[in-house]
């Protein structure tokens, strides 16, 4: 459809600046997200919670983020990308400022807004991420896609450094407050983000699709490649994703099965050194700083290899590698080498796969999806797999006995069974891409073809919407 992009060897400044304002956005956002671990510490005693309170107070994000993918990335498929998430980084905004005036023991009114800022933030990554493919060259495509996803990662740990020092100086509300102030920041960032030129083309709106590529080539809109009219595309219509078998099961199923081990791994683990090592829950956590630094590491690298390797090779290599890193770590958690404990090493080399892998899987579910369902597509991936942040620690309490699903008391006798069955996730997720079709270096029009030539067209009921005409973007020879 654009092939404009496909032509150039190398991004132009705004392109550049594009990926930039996704990355900084993206941080501001993960950072504002997991603050509430800090909070619920300093809030439990005081307040008295009662363990049903603090599961709704934990809980009511990650709810909010699975309803909010689905809805958002919808949403941006049919009144576009960017008013979805200029809409995204206001809720956040007010639902974040909100909580710095959260009243005493108002665990509720902590747990409604809690909803709101998850609901917001499944819908930026859900949309941002398709958005930010789409002015990508082919080439550089799985590449800035996954640097994007690497800022989860900073986003976090800037998160746990600010707390753990800021918290004492301005207080739990104080962070919100800075969130909200942060929140405020990203509106600058989306000054640098225009509408997506393949959304634009599908609407029909054709001078500004030819207005959003001459920003991104950094041309006058004159110079910009010429139009060539095809076909006007329906309104994407949800039910429509089951039209498309391959990269549903590809998608769907690759986000759950990650999220599930992923989330486990990273709630236990703590509990697992402490006790393993015999050392307070403070020495655990900063020997987690280790783990969480690698996995910054192993998103960096695999976004750096992607587009010389391609997304179906990298992500069986990441379920296989972070499951034989679990059944490693399953089998030698009470061995050591030189002093070092093996559980703590095969803790690193998941780190370094197993979430690092996340620049392949999080991606990976954007592109399989035709230019009209891209979002949706995404949505629905990104939603259905953040169930998995609760089914996960639902499955790790069924495996140690707890009945506390929140923070199961861990115990080494249950980590063969635990650790097996995350491993047998990761299996799972890497099976998953050999569902799907391989990406590497396709434009999205090879992308839109294949996934035509995929469909199973006995799902829809409804008749094929009347063809109008729109115009591709195609540069003269």
């Amino acid at each position: 459809m654009l092939d404009a992009f496909d032509h150039r060897t190398t991004l132009t400044g705004n392109q550049r600046r594009l990926v930039f304002a996704a990355t900084m956005i993206t941080a501001l956002e993960c950072f504002d997200y997991y603050v509430i671990a800090f909070v619920i510490a300093f809030v439990v005693i005081p307040w008295k919670l009662t363990f049903g309170e603090t599961a709704l107070i934990l809980t009511s994000s990650g709810i909010g983020t699975s309803l909010g993918a689905f809805s958002w990335g919808y949403l941006a498929d049919r009144i576009g990308r960017r008013p979805v998430l200029v809409m995204t980084v206001l809720v956040f905004a007010l639902a974040t400022g909100a909580l710095a005036f959260t009243p005493e023991r108002g665990w509720v009114y902590l747990a409604a807004f809690r909803f709101l800022i998850g609901v917001s933030v499944g819908g930026l990554y859900a949309v941002l991420m398709p958005l930010v493919q789409e002015f990508m060259p082919a080439h550089r495509r799985g590449q800035m896609a996954g640097l994007v996803t690497s800022f989860v990662s900073i986003g976090i740990i800037a998160g746990a450094v600010l707390g753990a020092f800021l918290t004492p100086l301005i207080g739990w509300r104080g962070l919100f407050a800075l969130g909200a102030l942060l929140a405020v920041l990203a509106f600058a960032f989306l000054t640098w983000i225009k509408e997506s030129p393949f959304w634009l083309c599908s609407r029909g709106r054709w001078e500004e699709a030819r207005a959003s590529i001459a920003w991104a080539l950094e041309c006058s809109p004159a110079d910009a490649p010429d139009l060539h009219y095809r076909p006007i595309e329906a309104k994407a219509r949800f039910l429509e994703l089951f039209r498309h078998p391959r990269a549903l099961a590809a998608s769907w199923l690759s986000q759950l099965s990650y999220q599930i081990a992923a989330n486990g791994v990273l709630l236990w683990a703590p509990t697992l050194l402490a006790l393993q090592l015999a050392i307070p829950a403070a020495s655990a956590a900063k020997l987690m700083i280790s783990v969480s630094v690698t996995g910054l590491v192993g998103r960096l690298f695999f976004s750096a290899v992607v587009e010389r390797f391609g997304r179906r090779p990298l992500g069986l290599i990441v379920g296989i590698g972070a499951a034989t890193a679990l059944l490693i770590g399953a089998c030698a958690h009470s061995a050591t080498v030189g002093g070092v404990s093996l559980l703590w090493v095969s803790l690193i080399l998941w780190a370094l796969v197993g979430d690092g892998g996340y620049a392949i899987v999080g991606p990976y579910s954007a592109e399989v999806w035709p230019s009209r369902l891209r979002a949706t597509g995404m949505g629905s991936a990104y939603g259905f797999g953040a169930m998995g942040k609760i089914i996960g620690p639902l499955a790790l309490a069924l495996i140690t006995g707890s009945a506390n699903v929140i923070s199961p008391e861990a115990t080494l006798d249950a980590i063969v069974p635990g650790f097996g069955f995350y491993a047998a996730c990761y299996f799972v997720c890497g099976l998953a891409f050999l569902i799907g079709f391989e990406t590497k270096g396709l434009s999205f029009a090879d992308i839109d073809a294949r996934a035509s030539h995929d469909r199973n067209p006995i799902v829809s009921h409804h008749p094929a919407p009347p063809q109008r005409f729109v115009p591709t973007l195609r540069r003269e020879k």
